[in-house]
């Protein structure tokens, strides 16, 4: 029977096991949260975002959840300096210019601030002088930074990121840096 672990990945945890850093002190890594023997992550969600990280020990499992050919939806929510206007969330639903090629249409809209969000430490800078709103946006691509480099594109740079779905599974009930065993069927 396949393992498939939910984690919520807190911010600045690296989304592997081993850091590989020369650095002086070590980064958080999934081990500091994780005991489970032979799991890997299936997919990323690089050290500056939060939330849902899925991890299995089943390869065919991990590609239906990564590969593009599956079309797995991703759901985040995004917190992004300025208020966009209809023109710029148009852009970000049809598809955005990016270095490596026009993105795949997604789903967004603006969202009131969540309240069941946890607090991020650190906070995010606060800026009395520059508002900032909150957008749900579900991608069915994964490229590097994807979430990021559309918000700054359209002229609304990320703030927060924070996953919350991945397919039919969510971050719903699992604290931050905890994690919880589930079916994969």
């Amino acid at each position: 029977m396949s393992t498939l672990i939910l984690f919520n990945k807190p911010y600045g945890v690296l989304p592997q096991f081993t850091d590989r850093s020369m650095g002086d002190s070590p980064r958080p890594t999934l081990s500091d949260y994780i005991d489970v023997k032979g799991v890997y992550p299936a997919g990323r969600l690089d050290k500056d975002s939060e939330g849902l990280l899925l991890l299995t020990d089943d390869g065919r499992l991990q590609a239906q959840i990564t590969h593009p050919r599956h079309k797995m939806a991703k759901t985040y929510l995004v917190q992004v300096e300025g208020i966009p206007e209809k023109d710029g969330l148009d852009q970000l639903a049809t598809g955005v210019a990016l270095n490596d090629g026009l993105t795949k249409p997604a789903d967004v809209q603006s969202v009131d601030t969540p309240d069941w969000l946890w607090p991020r430490t650190p906070p995010v800078r606060f800026r009395k002088t520059v508002p900032d709103c909150w957008l749900r946006l579900t991608l069915r691509e994964g490229r590097n930074r994807q979430v990021r480099r559309m918000t700054a594109a359209v002229g609304h740079p990320t703030l927060r990121l924070v996953r919350t779905n991945i397919g039919p599974w969510s971050v719903d009930d699992i604290a931050p840096g905890t994690w919880k065993s589930v079916d994969a069927g």
